[in-house]
């Protein structure tokens, strides 16, 4: 399996599967208001595929992201090994 096709099926539910009770309550308060700011490094959960993405100035911010803020370093690590980057 390629990095881009292992990417591809990697879904939305997999990755929230990762995180504990208290991250997916941490997430789930902070999805209707990602407060993202320039630097972070989150993940778009409507486009998981697309992988890490940092934010920049001038980004787009997602409706949808799991900021690594929200979450252990454990688990974003298993995040990030899941997708792969």
């Amino acid at each position: 399996m390629t990095i881009d096709s292992k990417k591809k099926a990697v879904s939305r539910e997999e990755i929230q599967s990762l995180l504990s009770d208290g991250e997916i309550a941490r997430v789930s308060r902070a999805e209707g208001d990602a407060r993202l700011v320039e630097g972070d490094e989150y993940i778009d959960l409507e486009d998981v595929a697309a992988g890490v993405h940092q934010v920049h100035a001038t980004s787009v911010r997602p409706a949808r992201a799991l900021p690594r803020s929200a979450v252990s370093d454990a688990t974003w690590a298993k995040i990030v090994a899941a997708i792969g980057r």
